[in-house]
């Protein structure tokens, strides 16, 4: 993704409010990505965990904090890094910056690398540039699920370790 002028990032995180999320994610919209999650996770035995911000507070921004740095610090907050076969992946997606990222665990990582999660946050940046949400990070799950399932084993019982609800920030 193509960086934008400091000064103009300052502006579209300070202007950035939770009905953003609102407007490009409806209530059936999470509903939906729930649902696919928890339909992905079935497949396989990793644990998926998507998580919608509208901007970042602009004292970060003026710590010049990254998405990457951002979904980093979520995928601890969130113990996404603490399942039991190291393999969460989170789909972090800054509305302001207009970025999504993929956070892996390194259970599954090694298999895929940054290359291929860049290329999964690749075209689900080409659906929201379309104002397609939804679909963009539905194709997200879709096809990380994809790869949880050839990489991963359905070990007895899958339990969900990671909520499947979307947080929104």
């Amino acid at each position: 993704m193509k960086r934008r002028h400091p000064i103009i990032r300052f502006f579209s995180h300070l202007v950035s409010n939770p009905w953003q999320v609102k407007r490009h994610f409806s209530v059936a919209a999470l509903r939906n990505i729930e649902q696919a999650i928890e339909a992905s996770e079935k497949t396989h035995a990793g644990e998926i965990r998507f998580v919608v911000e509208a901007g970042l507070h602009p004292l970060e921004i003026l710590n010049k904090k990254t998405p990457k740095k951002r979904a980093l610090e979520l995928f601890g907050r969130l113990n996404i890094w603490d399942t039991e076969l190291n393999n969460g992946v989170l789909i972090y997606l800054l509305l302001a910056d207009r970025d999504v990222e993929i956070v892996a665990d390194r259970g599954i990582h090694h298999h895929v690398g940054n290359e291929g999660w860049e290329h999964i946050c690749q075209a689900m940046e080409a659906l929201f540039r379309r104002g397609e949400f939804e679909a963009g990070v539905l194709l997200g799950i879709e096809k990380i699920g994809a790869i949880l399932a050839q990489h991963s084993v359905l070990i007895g019982v899958n339990k969900n370790e990671v909520s499947n609800k979307p947080v929104i920030l």
